[in-house]
């Protein structure tokens, strides 16, 4: 075996060694109608391995050339392909083409919101996606409507994804360990993740309303020019964090067509 890879703190690694854990987080995937799969620093391929159990094509990629070498020496695999990358700059079309993939990982923290945005931007090949979070983004992601976490993040996943909080993880099963509690959780594509209303709408939307979460829409939203009859909405009167995903939904529709009755 060659020697173990060193955790470099500026790529914000800390390496999971509890082999029960790295098990129970490849079995969160279902691979129901993908065979493809990505996984996002495999580090040392703790992961990896019971990934492989499976019937599947396996993509791990990497940042760090060192963790590559690690896992070209000990996981000669026909059914893995590694690759030193950046996953938030890749092209993935250049991997899968136009085919399904899942994606997983005991995600880096520092990326790890940027992680979820660009499965967002890629959820037509994405049915499923799993991995580890630092606990508090991960319950962010999987808040409901009403609670203080829930947000930009919540809203956003959760107009395409059944987002589920699956199991807390202590710091003590890395190395080195972090200074704060991890989160492993699942996202599921909506059977029908087609919007009604633009999807370039709605991120705007979602974005200015909680950008002043205590403010209700009414103030917050003034600068999507609300017509008078609009403002009398009673939607208006509520702050962002208690409407659900659906009434975003429905809220940015009332927003579309106020814009085409007021300016045409």
């Amino acid at each position: 075996m060659s020697k173990d890879v060193r955790a470099k703190k500026h790529l914000g690694q800390h390496f999971l060694e509890d082999e029960g854990i790295a098990r129970k987080i490849a079995e969160t995937l279902r691979f129901k109608g993908y065979k493809n799969v990505l996984e996002i620093g495999p580090g040392m391929g703790v992961l990896t391995k019971y990934l492989l159990e499976n019937d599947i094509d396996l993509v791990a990629m990497d940042l760090d050339s060192e963790s590559i070498s690690y896992l070209e020496a000990n996981y000669p695999d026909k059914n893995l392909q590694l690759l030193e990358g950046d996953f938030l700059r890749t092209d993935l079309s250049d991997i899968f083409g136009d085919e399904l993939y899942a994606i997983t990982g005991n995600f880096p923290y520092n990326i790890s919101t940027q992680i979820v945005f660009k499965t967002i931007e890629n959820k037509e090949q994405v049915p499923e996606f799993s991995g580890m979070f630092q606990k508090e983004v991960a319950m962010r992601i999987c808040a409901k409507e009403g609670s203080k976490t829930y947000g930009i993040l919540s809203v956003l996943t959760q107009a395409f994804f059944i987002a589920e909080y699956l199991f807390t993880v202590p710091p003590t099963v890395f190395n080195p360990p972090p200074k704060v509690e991890s989160g492993v959780l699942r996202l599921t594509r909506k059977e029908d993740f087609s919007l009604p209303c633009s999807e370039k709408m709605l991120f705007k939307v979602v974005k200015t309303a909680f950008q002043q979460r205590r403010k209700t829409l009414r103030n917050s939203l003034k600068s999507f020019n609300l017509s008078d009859k609009l403002k009398e909405d009673t939607i208006f009167g509520q702050r962002p964090e208690q409407l659900s995903v659906e009434q975003f939904i429905a809220l940015t529709l009332k927003l579309e067509e106020d814009a085409i009755s007021t300016h045409g």
